[in-house]
Parts: structure tokens; C-alpha cells; sequence
């Protein structure tokens, strides 16, 4: 039995996908906090129980015990506090997959500040908008010299940003040296008592969106988070306790919390990494080789870029379970990593804003191209546009229906927004405190930047209520400083996710593409994914993105925009041929009338395809 697992989990073994579904429950205790309660609590029970392995691009192997973590966490905590960070504070990292990672985040959980993992990718112009949007007061990074120089401009722009730190042995004037500063520092922290210490509906966690559709929103999560990923580790990576599970992605991004920390560790398994700047799939095999993960989840990248390579020298056995998610794989890709691999992936659906909302969970048979079932405790189904369930085979929004309120959710009818200030309020002095505070409960104004939520009263509309939220783990609390962002996605108790996907007679859900993605041609609704599906197929194709290109008499039009894989060059015989490919393996008014062969697609920096900047480019 996993001492940790079933503290918080009644039941963990279950017979069948049914069953689990019916029957999951996880139990949320109101002061849970993962640092203490995971990380320090394996290490008092197992000292030695193996957390992190890691390797890089040098092939060098380091290991972390949870006794390790918790030592290094503890001294890091109080280097902080020394530094002058405060429960509430906002501390961004910028640390790639360094094991200072794993414990500054550990540390600022157990002070109670909230984390921004970032990604190494920002520019100067990146790093100025989440400081000052999010009121960062100290931001702590690797020693790369263009991202020092990023932040050193930035920073003279970043009113709020007091303190910078860094990890490695490049430290610029005005930077902390953040490694000699937990050295120096006590080894002995004890958890805070009363205000001090952390509640669950508390703000642990901010995560950027990924900017596809507009300016990168801040997604907000609470202490739950880390409990709501047990079903993701648990039931779709299917990790195992002390064995390695390894996620490949960089720590800025949301899938470090899917697969690099939270449910793993709750389930005893310890972390693999492959610390890398740039992705190769000779890379990644080679680091693969070196941990020896039990258990593997990568993005569907990697899984393209690899079914491109010869493969016939490496062997997979000591892999169990391979899974994918952030963007759909296609049935062709499936099919060409088992071929080359043994290894069937296992696909999963989720966001930013939650855990993992549905996937081929291990009792499941694999219907290549489908993100499976939906995952329990969440209510998702289908919407319409009138928030009505759809029947099998029509397109709806994915939607978590047990949400419940968000952030900024009112119980009884409050006035307009019109009569509402537009900074919060200190509702026990008749003084405005400044943007961004937010002190619901003493007569004194914080320092900016400070979160202090230990209010448990009705908060009018506009102002930030964290303690009236659900106990359902697993789904963000609201869009920060967005509420009108956040109202138009989450009413009446419901999250609509805005991607789009269609449901079979068997329960399994098919992915279509976000709400914007979907294309509109002569009163049809085509979904993007199932055209770059059908594309994928041909040998010629690395990578599609598929979008609509305006037309005068259909409306829209399917445009591909493609990557050619090496060896095969553009011309008008090869574009006939993928139209005509397209039309046998699917609808024939789905195939696309636009081809544009180009060099590499638009991303963003979390290497997501941005549609909106190839439809933006049509329509100028």
C-alpha cells in the first residue's frame, strides 16, 4: 500500500474504466500542501527513496533522495525568507530542468508564496509583461548569457521586480547568487502556524497560456492542483511507485506540472529529466537510454520527429507505458511508433487550467486518433451553443460541468459592473488599496504584490474570493486581473474549454480543434485535426497545420500550410498528390484547395502551432 497515495485516495485499485469512474474519490484536506505533506512526509517514512534522476546533454547521471529535497527545500525556504519573500509574494523561475527546480518550488510552497514557472524562451519584452502584469517581486534564473541580458533590460521596466537571483556560476552585479545563498542558510524550517501557514483554496501556482488567440492570460491555480494530477500520474501515465517516470518538457510549462513533480511523487515514483535546450530526437534516445524510464509521456512532436528516424538499434522493453498530450497525435504517427517501437501511446486531453480531463486510461482498448474517456469527478460533456448536451456524433465544447465558482464568482445578485470599482476593495477601512493588493481581512495595507486570503465572506463581483471555492482538484480558479476572460468561459458553474470535440456510440471523445480553429465551407464544419490526420499519412509530410483561408462564394476554404520531410521538394505535381490524398482517406469537401509549402510553421514559444497568425496572414 502507498503510504501517501491512500491518504488521499479511499480506493486505488479498480477492475475496469467503469468502475473507476464511478467510484474515484479523493479526499482534500483543507490545509493539504504538497511540500509538506508529499515531499517532507516521504522523506520521514523513506529517507532514501529515490525523487529525481537526471540527465543532459553531456550524458552525466545525478540522483535526489525525498531526504535530499527536503534538506536542500528546507535551507532554500529560508534563503528566501532572508531575501525577503513572504507568503503571497510572486517569485517567477526561469530554471529550464535544473534540480533547483524541484526545490525552490518545494520552498516557495511551503512559504506560501505563488511560483511562475517560465521558460528560457522569453524575450525582453516576454519578461517585462508577466513581471509587471503579475506583480513579480523577485524572478530567479539559469546563468544563459542571453537570457541575463534579456532580464537585465527588462528588469528596468519591471516597477515591482525588487530581487533577481541566479542558478549557475555566471552572476551578474545587482543578482543573487542563489546557490551560495541556500548554502549559507539554515537547515531547519518548521512549518509556519495559523495565517502563516498555507489553506487549500490559497494561489500556489501561475501558469501563462500560451498565447495562441491573443496576450497570454495568467492561469491561476491553488493547492488543490497537485491532488488533481493524481489521476493523471496514477491511472493514465500509470507511474509506479519507485519506479521512474519520465515527462520530456522544459520546467516553464504546464506539462512540468502534468508529469514532473505533483501526481508523481504523490504516487511514490520518482522523476526522470533530460535537461536539454534544444530538442534532437538523437537526444532524447540517447537520454532514454541513460534513466531507463518505466514509464514515458512526451508531446506529440517528439513522437513525429522520432517515426522519421531509424530506430532499429535501440530497444524500448524497460518502457511500460507511453503517453502523449498538448496536441493530438495522429492515427499515422500511432501507428508508425508501435511499428518501429512495440510502444503503443496513449492519448490524453487536458489544459493549462486543469489536470488531465480525458484519455485512454490503462483499462481502455486504443482507438488511434481518439483522447479516449473522460476522466472522473469533473461532469465533462459535450455542449452545444445553448449549453445543452450534444448527442453522439455532433460537435460540442468540452466542458467541466462540476466547476463550480471561480474567483470571481457571486452568490447573491450584486450590482452592475458599472457601479463596481475597478480595484479591489479593503472592505474594513474606507481607504482603495492599489491594483493588485489584495487584503480582504486586516486594516493594514500590504506590500504590493502580496497575497493575503484568509476572508471567508461573500466578496462583491470584481474582487478576488479564494476561499468559496469547490473541492474538486484539478481545475485553475480563475484567469488572474481577467474577468471578463474568466465569465465568458465559466458561468453558472460550468467550464467551457473552448475545444471542440465529438463523442463515438462507444463513449470515446475525437478531438476536433479549438472553437476558432473549426472551418465553416458551404454550411459544412470542418475540424482541422482530422484534414493534418489525413495528410499525415503521406510519407512527404513533417509537420501540417490546417486553417481557414477566406472565399468570396463558400466563406471559407480548407488551406494546408505544410513542412516538407527531408528529401521531398515543392512543386505542383506533389500538391495535386496531397490534395488527392486527402479526398480518398477522407469526406472529399474536406480536402484542401489552398497548399503552402513553407520552411516551419508559426509557434509559440511553447511549440504550439498558431493558426490564428497563418489566418491572421490570409486575411491581410
Amino acid at each position: 500500500m502507498n503510504e501517501i497515495l491512500s491518504r488521499y485516495c479511499p480506493r486505488i485499485d479498480f477492475e475496469s474504466y467503469e468502475d473507476f469512474f464511478a467510484n474515484y474519490k479523493c479526499n482534500v484536506p483543507d490545509n493539504f500542501n504538497f511540500a509538506y505533506d508529499v515531499v517532507d512526509e516521504w522523506a520521514r517514512l523513506y529517507p532514501d527513496k529515490l525523487a529525481l534522476t537526471r540527465t543532459d546533454d553531456n550524458g552525466e547521471v545525478q540522483s535526489w533522495s525525498f531526504s535530499q529535497i527536503k534538506y536542500e527545500s528546507d535551507k532554500a525556504a529560508n534563503a528566501l525568507i532572508n531575501i525577503g519573500i513572504v507568503k503571497g509574494d510572486v517569485v517567477m523561475l526561469i530554471l529550464k530542468q535544473r534540480p533547483e527546480v524541484w526545490i525552490l518550488m518545494v520552498a516557495l510552497e511551503k512559504i506560501g508564496a505563488v511560483c511562475i514557472p517560465a521558460t528560457f524562451q522569453l524575450t525582453q519584452k516576454d519578461i517585462v509583461y508577466r513581471c509587471n502584469i503579475a506583480q513579480v517581486k523577485m524572478l530567479i534564473s539559469v546563468d544563459d548569457d542571453e537570457l541575463l541580458e534579456n532580464i537585465i533590460s527588462a528588469s528596468k521596466e519591471c516597477s515591482g521586480l525588487m530581487h533577481k537571483g541566479v542558478v549557475g556560476k555566471k552572476v551578474p552585479q545587482g543578482f543573487i547568487d542563489i546557490q551560495k545563498a541556500i548554502t549559507k542558510a539554515d537547515a531547519s524550517f518548521t512549518r509556519p502556524s495559523g495565517e502563516a501557514d498555507t489553506k487549500i483554496n490559497e494561489p500556489m501556482l501561475i501558469y501563462f497560456s500560451s498565447g495562441t488567440t491573443g496576450m497570454p492570460k495568467m492561469i491561476l491555480h491553488n493547492h488543490t492542483l497537485p491532488l488533481g494530477h493524481i489521476v493523471t500520474a496514477k491511472y493514465w501515465q500509470c507511474v509506479e511507485d519507485n519506479k521512474v517516470h519520465l515527462t520530456q518538457t522544459d520546467s516553464g510549462w504546464a506539462k512540468f506540472a502534468w508529469g514532473k513533480i505533483y501526481g508523481q511523487w504523490i504516487c511514490g515514483a520518482a522523476i526522470g529529466v533530460y535537461d536539454t535546450d534544444k530538442f534532437t530526437p538523437l537526444g532524447i534516445l540517447k537520454a532514454l537510454s541513460k534513466i531507463k524510464p518505466y514509464s514515458f509521456c512526451a508531446p506529440a512532436t517528439v513522437f513525429r520527429y522520432l517515426m522519421k528516424e531509424d530506430l532499429s538499434g535501440y530497444d524500448f522493453s524497460y518502457i511500460s507505458h507511453t503517453s502523449v498530450a498538448g496536441e493530438p497525435l495522429s492515427p499515422e504517427v500511432f501507428h508508425k511508433i508501435k511499428e518501429k517501437t512495440g510502444l503503443e501511446i496513449r492519448e490524453g486531453f487536458g489544459q493549462s487550467e486543469t489536470s488531465v480531463m480525458a484519455a485512454t486510461f490503462k483499462w481502455l482498448p486504443i482507438k488511434p486518433g481518439s483522447m479516449g474517456k473522460p476522466a472522473p469527478l469533473f461532469g465533462l460533456s459535450l455542449l452545444d451553443e445553448n449549453d445543452q448536451p450534444c448527442d453522439d456524433g455532433i460537435v460540442g465544447n468540452i466542458s467541466i460541468t462540476t466547476a463550480g465558482n471561480n474567483i470571481y464568482s457571486q452568490k447573491p445578485p450584486m450590482p452592475s459592473e458599472s457601479v463596481i470599482p475597478k480595484v479591489p476593495i479593503n472592505f474594513q477601512s474606507t481607504k482603495q488599496i492599489p491594483e493588485g493588493n489584495l487584503d480582504f481581512q486586516s486594516r493594514r495595507q500590504i506590500p504590493e504584490g502580496n497575497l493575503d486570503f484568509q476572508s471567508r465572506r461573500q466578496i462583491p463581483e470584481g474582487n478576488l474570493d479564494f476561499q468559496s471555492q469547490r473541492q474538486i482538484p484539478g481545475i485553475f480558479i480563475g484567469y488572474w486581473k481577467e474577468i471578463e476572460i474568466t465569465k465568458k468561459s465559466w458561468y453558472d458553474g460550468i467550464y467551457h474549454t473552448g475545444d471542440m470535440a465529438w463523442r463515438d456510440s462507444d463513449g470515446y471523445y475525437w478531438f476536433i480543434g479549438r472553437n476558432d480553429d473549426v472551418i465553416k465551407c458551404s454550411g459544412y464544419r470542418i475540424g482541422p485535426f482530422e484534414v493534418e490526420s489525413a495528410l499525415m499519412e503521406h510519407p512527404s509530410i513533417l509537420e501540417c497545420a490546417v486553417t481557414a483561408a477566406p472565399d468570396p462564394m463558400r466563406g471559407q476554404i480548407v488551406k494546408a500550410t505544410i513542412v516538407l520531410a527531408q528529401g521531398f521538394i515543392p512543386s505542383e505535381e506533389l500538391k495535386k498528390e496531397l490534395q488527392n490524398h486527402v479526398k480518398r482517406v477522407t469526406a472529399p469537401y474536406k480536402y484542401p484547395r489552398i497548399v503552402e509549402f513553407v520552411n516551419e510553421l508559426p509557434k509559440t514559444i511553447s511549440g504550439k502551432i498558431q493558426r490564428n497568425v497563418i489566418r491572421g496572414k490570409d486575411l491581410s
